[in-house]
């Protein structure tokens, strides 16, 4: 990352990504655009034990749409399932066990996804921060396995489900720290370069941000989008970037808050009025570049990603 993009990425960050920036942009916020009701809808939610994933589900529960919840770690699952039908009084509430890093357990569950269940809007929210480089049983990177590839086979197994229903939508949690990273195809497990898992993460973000883009050209009948919740005082921030969080606590987003833009992508008809395949932030679509940071991607760096991607997916179904 250059030093010019992280002083513009950070400038940016401090006036728009944290807690005062929602405060400022929610002001044209329509209201009514969240004031839906969703009953027969069914809705898929990776990480959605906590943060802005349970978060995301109890709005949608309260909405009375049907929701699974596809977390790792079968207690924490449990206890926000429970929550979650507690608080909204909805009991379509579905809980599936996988770890997103492991590509063979995802593909095992959507083939019996598939044959189970319908699906109209599929969240990509569940994120993966290690901060010194690990490899799964597989052999994968972590980071790589959690965010890029299991991201991919996810979405390469559902759009078939998701092609089937009236208004499919896919929406993926990216970070704004993407915007500081150029797509890089050439050591996408972190093989070459010493390992920083913060910027193994922003470029994680960056090759979903890409993927989204293209699914978007590619599969017409689904409205898919990207978005930055901000800078959001989750668990996930606090184990992953302790030092960040100690510094900026105060100033960051809630766990709604951080969510507010993916409800709104997931529920709202104005954001099916959106082109597919933006980048949104605060219930509006933004670039996908810092200016002059030089960040963008050619066709033929973006296809060197998807062929990568599908050669490993094939190899663990």
């Amino acid at each position: 990352m250059s030093l010019y993009r992280s002083v513009v990425w950070f400038a940016k960050g401090l006036r728009e990504y944290t807690k005062s920036g929602y405060e400022s942009a929610c002001k044209d916020f329509v209201p009514h655009d969240l004031e839906v009701q969703v009953p027969g809808r069914v809705f898929l939610v990776t990480g959605g034990n906590s943060g802005i994933g349970k978060a995301t589900a109890l709005e949608i529960a309260k909405r009375g749409g049907t929701v699974h919840l596809v977390c790792r770690d079968q207690a924490r699952a449990e206890d926000a399932r429970d929550e979650i039908i507690r608080e909204s009084s909805n009991q379509n509430i579905f809980l599936h066990i996988v770890d997103l890093s492991d590509p063979k357990q995802i593909w095992k569950f959507v083939e019996n996804f598939k044959q189970e269940h319908k699906l109209h809007v599929l969240i990509n929210n569940a994120g993966c921060m290690v901060n010194k480089r690990e490899l799964t049983e597989d052999g994968l990177e972590k980071n790589f396995a959690a965010n890029t590839l299991g991201v991919y086979i996810l979405m390469t197994g559902l759009i078939p489900v998701l092609e089937k229903e009236h208004d499919p939508r896919v929406i993926t949690v990216s970070s704004g720290g993407m915007l500081a990273q150029k797509l890089n195809t050439n050591d996408l497990q972190s093989e070459r370069t010493p390992f920083d898992g913060t910027m193994v993460y922003a470029q994680n973000k960056r090759q979903q941000v890409v993927l989204t883009e293209r699914w978007a050209q590619g599969h017409l009948a689904i409205h898919f989008s990207s978005m930055h919740p901000g800078w959001a005082d989750t668990p996930g921030v606090r184990q992953a970037m302790p030092g960040f969080h100690a510094r900026f606590r105060d100033r960051l987003r809630s766990e709604a808050q951080g969510a507010d833009t993916v409800l709104w992508l997931a529920l709202s008809s104005a954001a099916a009025a959106q082109p597919s395949g933006r980048f949104f932030q605060d219930r509006k679509p933004v670039s996908t570049h810092l200016p002059l940071a030089r960040t963008s991607s050619s066709p033929a760096e973006e296809e060197k990603l998807i062929e990568i991607l599908e050669q490993l997916a094939q190899t663990f179904k």
